[in-house]
């Protein structure tokens, strides 16, 4: 996954605003408690840190 596709989806989930504000203070254990900014920045790709986005915020299955 493209981190272009990454931002799509996740705006999509949760709106062009709030994406970026949960991207930035929402940590995760799916993330190994970190949050989807720090994952990205620590080098877990895109499609790791939406499958963990996806599992923590149980979006469902036909958006993941």
């Amino acid at each position: 996954m493209r981190l272009t596709d990454f931002w799509q989806r996740m705006a999509e989930q949760f709106g062009p605003a709030y994406a970026d504000s949960f991207a930035r203070d929402h940590v995760m254990a799916e993330l190994g408690g970190k949050t989807v900014n720090e994952a990205l920045a620590a080098g877990w790709s895109a499609k790791e840190v939406w499958r963990g986005v996806c599992v923590a915020m149980d979006v469902p299955s036909h958006l993941r």
